[in-house]
């Protein structure tokens, strides 16, 4: 396991390095006939996906179906790996948006922002490290694990579609 460790943890780097690139690189020109304005939309529903599938998991892993409990794991997956794809796509495009919220409704929004942000540096190789020990048949380990794989990634899947719906109104249209 030791050598998934070295892959996970440099493939984790490499995502979360890519993510804060392309928030601070400078923006690629896209084509005129090339739209992203639709890809916060997109990542919000792909969001959501993840989360519902996760929950789904749960849902079989605690009645005992591990089939089904496989099946919306990969889903979850498919759904993060898309997210991932498409906030890329938009984040090395576009110029970050900012919060135009004021009052207590402002903190609440950086609060739940900056858990997010932190939760989901985490939850790459996190998820990745669970699902290795699962496809070894380390099932002991896995659910250890498990424990706080879980609940962390649905904490920001779920996060990542509250955060989408309070910083809507300040996208450009």
């Amino acid at each position: 396991m030791k050598k998934e460790q070295r892959y996970i943890g440099a493939l984790a780097l490499a995502i979360n390095g890519l993510i804060a690139l392309s928030v601070f690189l400078p923006k690629t020109a896209l084509p005129a006939s090339f739209h992203v304005n639709l890809l916060p939309k997109v990542n919000a529903v792909l969001n959501g996906l993840t989360f519902v599938a996760l929950l789904t998991a749960l849902i079989s892993i605690r009645r005992q179906r591990r089939d089904w409990h496989r099946r919306f794991i990969g889903i979850a997956f498919v759904a993060t790996s898309l997210f991932l794809i498409s906030y890329l796509a938009y984040h090395f495009t576009t110029p970050s948006v900012r919060y135009g919220g004021t009052g207590n409704l402002r903190y609440v929004y950086y609060l739940v922002l900056t858990t997010h942000i932190v939760l989901a540096i985490i939850i790459v190789p996190l998820a990745m490290y669970t699902m290795a020990l699962a496809l070894k048949n380390q099932f002991d380990r896995h659910r250890k694990l498990a424990r706080w794989t879980m609940p962390i990634w649905l904490y920001v899947s779920l996060t990542g579609v509250i955060v989408y719906l309070m910083i809507s109104p300040y996208y450009v249209k």
